[in-house]
């Protein structure tokens, strides 16, 4: 059951919160992260995944991404995935998402600088 809203200092958390969901989709940062959502990807999961990195990111205090969302990329039976591009332009293609595999990608990859080749898909 939500909290009831008395006044409106009870708006500031909300308030906060959005704020830092919509900087996370805006706006050039180090690393760029793009979940692809074709109709495959949606059927396959590509909404929790995004809604799990959002969840993720917002955990580990990260604020040096931007979090976007694409197209189909054709390679349909990879999804739920997602593209993890670095400043430098180097890419790396997660496939076969799940929230066990989101957390380790932001732990792993996007915090401690280690991709990790178990989930990566090859280009």
């Amino acid at each position: 059951m939500s909290k009831k809203i008395k006044s409106p200092q009870d708006l500031i958390p909300l308030r906060d919160k959005k704020r830092s969901e919509i900087d996370l989709r805006t706006g050039p940062k180090e690393i760029q992260i793009t979940v692809h959502m074709g109709t495959c990807g949606i059927a396959a999961g590509a909404r929790d995944i995004l809604a799990s990195l959002m969840d993720e990111l917002s955990k580990a205090s990260v604020n040096n991404v931007t979090l976007r969302q694409s197209g189909c990329l054709g390679l349909c039976d990879r999804e739920p995935m997602c593209t993890l591009t670095e400043k430098s332009g180097k890419e790396f293609r997660y496939g076969n998402l799940d929230k066990k595999k989101v957390h380790g990608i932001v732990q792993q990859h996007v915090v401690g600088g280690n991709p990790i080749i178990d989930y990566l898909i090859a280009n």
